[in-house]
């Protein structure tokens, strides 16, 4: 499915992933766009990593930079990266953010990328 209009080209995301018991856990977050899909990067041991590790199905929506909602929310399905697609993934974020330059230098072992593809959905609000 395409990137919505909704999400194309905006600055920030809220990405919504789900903990083993239902409860559902929100954060702002940069992203990239390749190829109708949507790119961010975090650390390996944050608890997003841990919570899509464990249950891929995510809610995104546009958001400010402090995570309140500013349009219609739509489900996804995410995946962490393989290692040798961070490069790619991490090439797709600076074009858009200059400062993930700067941060990536000094945390990039201990980045993530996670990739998150749309999915169709009643549930798309």
């Amino acid at each position: 499915m395409p990137i919505p209009d909704e999400i194309h080209g905006q600055k920030y995301f809220l990405l919504t992933s789900f903990r083993k018991n239902g409860a559902a856990i929100a954060t702002p977050l940069w992203f990239g766009e390749s190829n109708d899909k949507l790119y961010a990067m975090t650390r390996r041991d944050s608890g997003k990593c841990k919570r899509i590790r464990n249950n891929p199905q995510v809610r995104i929506a546009p958001c400010s930079i402090r995570g309140k909602v500013t349009g219609p929310e739509f489900a996804g399905r995410a995946r962490i990266l393989p290692p040798e697609d961070w490069p790619w993934a991490r090439k797709i974020i600076q074009k858009k953010y200059w400062l993930t330059r700067i941060s990536a230098l000094w945390n990039k072992k201990q980045n993530a990328y996670v990739e998150i593809e749309i999915t169709p959905s009643s549930g798309n609000r």
